[in-house]
């Protein structure tokens, strides 16, 4: 080989060793080295719990905990009318000035100002959203008032809650009829019978017997049940008790009867006095509706053999 090959192969390799010590020291002084990366993963959309179903619901069915579940609901796919636990803000839909400040074109409001209104008002529906924000255990007690399928979200218009319009009128069972009666603490056992308890309605009336001997009249009162097992559906328009309460007062009890009862709990109101008697929990198994009321008792005065004689005819 050539002595000037053997020079320019030398000096290549003293190149080349010089550049490697120069990369290494370049790494020692912790400056960084172009490294491949996979590209980010896409952010994962927020979600929100939203009340739904956990089973068919019929009409006339009372709500309670088996009956309800939370969802994950992506948030930008909730609807205003679903019913969310609060916990993660739900952007409610734009007013007409919010969509026009947001285009710009809100006419005589700055941009700042109109960004500025925007960032308080979504701050206010958040804060609105948690302090409002349903409860599962708020919608305990509440009637369907439309057909909802497992999984559907629950909505205002499909449900009715204890205190709303129609609530009484969803709540009643098929048939039933809701009548009220005058109270007061003393027939009401006082005031310890709340709403969705059992009683039993005692009729109290004055009976008048006719004294034929004397030409005069004897009067004297009388008791009996004229309906038992009897659910007490509100006190006065209160429909579902506190959770501390332990008696209700008021003066009128709102009772849920047959069509057939109903008639002959308003007889049974023209005729006396009504008291409420409470029955235990354990004993609202029984037959429920009316009782046989006795007749009042008339003295009739029958002659055998020319003497007479006082009958009293019940």
């Amino acid at each position: 080989m050539k002595p000037a090959r053997i020079a320019v192969i030398c000096v290549a390799a003293a190149a080349a060793i010089g550049l490697a010590f120069v990369v290494r020291a370049m790494g020692s002084n912790g400056k960084p080295v172009a490294v491949a990366t996979a590209a980010p993963m896409e952010a994962a959309r927020p979600m929100a719990k939203v009340l739904v179903a956990a089973r068919d619901l019929e009409p006339g069915k009372r709500l309670e905990d088996a009956d309800l579940t939370w969802k994950d609901w992506p948030v930008d796919e909730v609807n205003p009318a679903f019913i969310t636990d609060g916990t993660t803000p739900v952007p409610a839909p734009p007013t007409a000035n919010e969509a026009k400040a947001a285009a710009g074109t809100l006419e005589g409001a700055p941009a700042a100002a109109a960004k500025s209104g925007n960032a308080i008002a979504e701050v206010a529906r958040a804060a609105n959203n948690v302090a409002t924000g349903g409860a599962k255990a708020d919608y305990y007690g509440s009637v369907v008032r439309e057909p909802i399928l497992a999984g559907e979200p629950i909505v205002a218009r499909k449900i009715v809650r204890a205190g709303d319009s129609g609530y009484l009128a969803a709540y009643l069972e098929p048939g039933m009829r809701a009548m009220a009666i005058r109270v007061t603490v003393e027939t009401a056992a006082g005031g310890f019978i709340l709403p969705g308890d059992r009683v039993d309605v005692l009729l109290t009336r004055q009976t008048s017997l006719s004294n034929l001997d004397n030409a005069g009249q004897n009067s004297k009162f009388s008791s009996s049940t004229v309906m038992r097992n009897i659910k007490i559906l509100a006190i006065d328009q209160t429909t579902r008790a506190g959770d501390d309460e332990q008696s209700v007062v008021g003066a009128t009890a709102t009772l849920e009867v047959g069509p057939a009862d109903a008639e002959a709990l308003a007889l049974a109101k023209s005729e006396g006095e009504l008291s409420l008697v409470l029955r235990s929990y354990a004993d609202t198994a029984g037959p429920s509706g009316r009782v046989q009321v006795p007749r009042q008792a008339a003295a009739v005065r029958i002659f055998r053999g020319g003497a007479p004689e006082v009958v009293v005819v019940q």
